[in-house]
């Protein structure tokens, strides 16, 4: 399935990629609409919606919590996971062969990747939503549950 985002949201993934090899981080511009935003912020208190749930201060991860969407997700998460994931493997395809890594190439689409975690027995999703309240912070840590990773993360302010 080739999925694109509005045509309002025209990204230049060469500025991404050149954002990102300078200084780590790109910006994107606004990616979700304020409904879309609400919407999923309502879902939070929603335990259905979620496979589980880690308070930050209990692992030192920083101040505030996160929860992990359970099957299926989010319409708007998963069109946006169909969206970026071809141009985001492309740069980190482009990074594993400057830094001459060995690692095999992400493939060009998401279904082919998720379909290979899943033979590695990676078969939970990894899409989630932080929570902070006033002083809340989120220190530099990764979540990696199996041998396949993605390098890259989009992460879309809500409110």
């Amino acid at each position: 399935m080739n999925v694109a985002l509005r045509p309002q949201h025209n990204i230049d993934y060469d500025a991404i990629q050149a954002s990102l090899s300078e200084s780590g981080c790109a910006l994107t511009g606004p990616l979700l609409s304020p409904d879309e935003c609400a919407a999923l912020t309502a879902l939070y208190p929603d335990t259905g919606s979620f496979r589980s749930h880690v308070v930050m201060e209990r692992y030192r991860f920083g101040k505030g919590d996160y929860k992990y969407f359970r099957h299926p997700l989010p319409h708007t998460i998963q069109h946006l996971r169909e969206a970026t994931y071809p141009h985001l493997a492309e740069i980190a395809n482009d990074w594993n062969s400057t830094l001459k890594q060995h690692a095999p190439a992400f493939p060009k689409t998401l279904d082919v990747f998720l379909e290979k975690c899943h033979r590695a027995g990676q078969q939970q999703p990894t899409p989630l939503m932080l929570h902070y309240e006033q002083g809340g912070y989120n220190c530099l840590h990764q979540d990696i549950y199996g041998e396949i990773a993605f390098p890259l993360q989009l992460v879309v302010m809500l409110g």
